[in-house]
């Protein structure tokens, strides 16, 4: 580089077979200048849509999602030995990346994304609220099943979390 230092990739900080089989990990991707992307259901869907493929294409299961302004929450599962949840991230940012670029080439996401294991069923859940809680935290809605862009692809966040039905 010109005038300066090259810039050198950071390594992730996990060997990648962490991340396969029937593992839990969660994302966060951060959209780039923490642009407010998600605020239109059509992209929100059209997100969840490419995040749901990715997801088939790599045998995980998407335990809960939360499309805030600015950034995504997911928990993805591995449901077999075959599942890499890290690969299933990486290609829905690549697809969702290209859908953005097509649409509004304003936006994209910022590189990388933060990422760690979720050992237990009780981490599971826990971080599974951290992130459905996301939402009320920030005075977007008073209550986490109000906000349109959390949600579940195959499981019941309510019944999971333990929430009565209003």
């Amino acid at each position: 580089m010109p005038g300066g230092k090259p810039i050198r990739e950071r390594r992730h900080r996990l060997p990648r077979d962490a991340y396969r089989g029937p593992v839990a990990a969660s994302f966060t991707a951060c959209v780039k200048g923490r642009k407010p992307a998600f605020k239109d259901d059509g992209i929100v869907q059209a997100f969840v849509a490419s995040l749901r493929l990715a997801c088939d294409l790599h045998a995980c299961q998407v335990l809960a999602y939360c499309f805030m302004p600015d950034h995504l929450h997911a928990v993805l599962l591995g449901t077999s030995a075959e599942a890499d949840t890290w690969k299933a991230f990486v290609h829905f940012k690549q697809g969702s990346g290209y859908w953005l670029e097509r649409r509004r080439p304003r936006i994209s996401w910022q590189k990388g994304f933060y990422d760690h294991i979720l050992r237990t069923d009780d981490d599971k859940a826990t971080h599974i609220r951290y992130i459905v809680e996301n939402p009320v935290r920030e005075g977007l809605v008073r209550h986490w099943q109000d906000y349109p862009f959390t949600g579940s692809l195959g499981l019941d966040l309510a019944e999971y979390l333990g929430v009565d039905a209003c």
